[in-house]
């Protein structure tokens, strides 16, 4: 039997690491470091190979470039969960699947319904409905000797269902207007992808080689880039005939795994989190894509993923594990409301106008925390209340 504690340590590290890279942005951006901020956020960088130019700010390499790096592991661990872990059968999935996709749906209706009469804050509707692996899994970490198993199994669960909804609602719904050219390139590139597994290539250079060529393919047509990361990781073999006990998905996560937790995901909290608090007024902060944002993350979510498991259970559509209390499910839904780093990516693909960006940002800080905190306080008192009736 794997070792619980350790499974769950690297994202308790990684939590704290995102933390810390987020109150050092909101402090460098709101201190007389913030020229220095700004300089290096928007430094230009450009690569040529030949007629071939990409010119772009240093945050925009982070968000579409380094962020391919975490997409591919997104990819890889929803293809391990599909094969051969929590989501393998019916019914190991059916609870945290509903439950994720009514933690999808509401929040989402719920910035609609705010936001319904203008067109350019609509476009945002899809910022509250993912989860922040990361952070969820870093927060429940903390409560990792008094919670069950199966807790934690159901909401990194639920976030890679989330995941899976996000990849589709970018990939559809924030791609640009498509170019056939490099379309027609992305293709070719996907057909290599899927040859690659077919014949079980493992050689990782034959893969860099394929995301660099989708990666500028999908830049060029119009495509989300970062989404070459979910392809490549759908496409490394689990594992291959002539060595059973290698697995080349796993060995490919186990090296990629600590690059993405402990430098790309902080990069991105660094660079996305610094929003200036100068001239915030309260009409700004509290526009209406903003509180269809914070109302999709601390009511949508919550309402979305424990309402949907509670009539899932009700209708006897899915089974709740013997072992969780309600109490524990609704403090995990809660944390379904962090969603931190998938709605920043969201946000930075929904809105064009500098200050929607802003007050967009302190509206996922917001709903982010207030998710948080809530759901570490149920999560204690539950916890606290099933040890003293224990003991």
């Amino acid at each position: 039997m794997p070792n619980k504690g350790h499974l769950l340590h690297p994202e308790q590290a990684a939590g704290l690491l995102m933390i810390g890279a987020m109150a050092l942005a909101l402090a460098a951006a709101n201190s007389p470091l913030q020229p220095m901020y700004q300089a290096i956020h928007h430094t230009p960088v450009h690569v040529r190979f030949g007629a071939l130019i990409i010119d772009k700010p240093l945050a925009v390499w982070i968000n579409e470039g380094l962020m391919v790096i975490f997409f591919l592991l997104v990819g890889l661990e929803i293809k391990r969960e599909l094969l051969e872990g929590q989501l393998r059968a019916p019914a190991l999935f059916a609870l945290p699947g509903l439950a994720a996709l009514g933690g999808m749906a509401l929040p989402a209706a719920i910035y609609s319904t705010i936001n319904w009469t203008d067109p350019k804050l609509l476009h945002g509707w899809a910022i509250p409905t993912a989860t922040d692996i990361v952070l969820a899994l870093g927060i429940l970490s903390f409560f990792n000797a008094r919670i069950p198993h199966s807790l934690k199994v159901f909401l990194m669960a639920v976030a890679v269902f989330d995941d899976i909804g996000a990849v589709f609602i970018i990939g559809l719904f924030y791609g640009q207007e498509l170019a056939f050219f490099p379309l027609t390139m992305v293709a070719i590139g996907g057909a290599v992808l899927a040859g690659l597994n077919i014949f079980h290539i493992v050689r990782p250079a034959a893969y860099v080689f394929v995301a660099l060529f989708l990666w500028v393919s999908t830049l060029k047509a119009g495509i989300e880039p970062a989404l070459v990361g979910v392809l490549i990781g759908l496409a490394v073999p689990l594992h291959v005939p002539d060595r059973a006990n290698y697995s080349p998905l796993g060995e490919t996560e186990r090296q990629l795994r600590p690059w993405g937790l402990f430098c790309v995901v902080p990069l991105f909290a660094f660079f996305n989190a610094g929003v200036s608090f100068s001239g915030v007024q309260l009409e700004t902060l509290f526009n209406k894509a903003s509180v269809g944002i914070m109302a999709g993350l601390f009511l949508g979510k919550q309402l979305g993923i424990f309402g949907t498991a509670w009539i899932a259970v009700k209708l006897r559509l899915a089974q709740l594990p013997d072992d969780i209390k309600w109490s524990q499910l609704y403090g995990v839904a809660l944390l379904g409301g962090i969603g931190f780093t998938m709605s920043l990516f969201v946000s930075s693909l929904a809105f064009t106008d500098s200050g929607l960006i802003q007050s967009s940002r302190f509206a996922i800080l917001i709903g982010s925390s207030l998710s948080a905190v809530t759901g570490m306080v149920i999560l204690y008192h539950s916890t606290m209340k099933e040890n003293y009736e224990k003991g």
